[in-house]
């Protein structure tokens, strides 16, 4: 069995279906760190497209920054190039329920590499802009310097989460992106094994993320997450 298939056949944490066709893009997302906060539904609601419906947990909003670095992204029939497919990434992100499709919804992409960020960008039509990114196994910081956005963290990755809660779950088991280009809205369906979740110890976090009314600058999150990554398959666009 391929790693495709075995990814494939891995559907059982899956909320809904696969969708139908061939899936088109390979990527992994390794070594992921997490940082959740919860953010009053009339502040997002204002950074989100109206016809996006804002999904909830217990009554409240959540947006999460995930910093991580994205490897081996490729076309399906296609091998991956290094000094294109891997860089490192920090998206900011909230969450999304349409058509019973949970999914996520990025207020901001990063990536390391320009070259990266321009093909990104173009490809998938993702807000991808470029930032200076350095991480090592227990520090990741990330400056960009038009929007005026940092982070600087470090952090010790402890054991592994025995035990899920359901807002683990919700933050973290979400199979479908949303976008909205040129008014038109659209849906990327991607799948992966459910991820393998360790707990961490934020030592130093130091940030500044402003959206709108959205400010994280230097807040402590409600929860953290670490991974060491999910292999996953991606679809082509559809109208959402």
């Amino acid at each position: 069995m391929t790693d495709i298939d075995d990814i494939l056949s891995n559907i059982a944490h899956r909320p809904f279906a696969l969708p139908d066709g061939q899936w088109e893009y390979y990527q992994e997302w390794n070594n992921a760190l997490f940082f959740h906060w919860a953010i009053p539904f009339e502040i997002l609601r204002k950074c989100v497209p109206e016809n996006f419906n804002i999904d909830t947990f217990d009554g409240n909003c959540y947006v999460s920054l995930v910093a991580f670095t994205m490897e081996k992204i490729r076309p399906k029939h296609l091998p991956s190039i290094s000094f294109i497919s891997n860089f490192d990434e920090i998206n900011l992100r909230t969450y999304i329920e349409n058509d019973n499709k949970k999914g996520v919804y990025f207020l901001n992409i990063e990536a390391e590499k320009l070259l990266s960020t321009f093909i990104a960008k173009a490809l998938s039509g993702l807000p991808y802009e470029k930032s200076n990114i350095k991480r090592t196994d227990k520090k990741y910081s990330s400056k960009n310097i038009r929007k005026g956005f940092y982070l600087d963290t470090e952090f010790e990755i402890k054991n592994r989460l025995q035990s899920k809660t359901e807002l683990d779950k919700w933050l973290t088991e979400r199979y479908c992106l949303y976008l909205q280009k040129d008014s038109k809205s659209y849906r990327y369906d991607i799948h992966h094994k459910e991820w393998e979740i360790k707990n961490v110890e934020i030592i130093k976090l130091n940030l500044n993320y402003k959206i709108g009314d959205i400010n994280l600058s230097d807040r402590k999150p409600n929860l953290t997450h670490y991974s060491e990554g999910v292999k996953v398959i991606a679809w082509k666009r559809q109208k959402a």
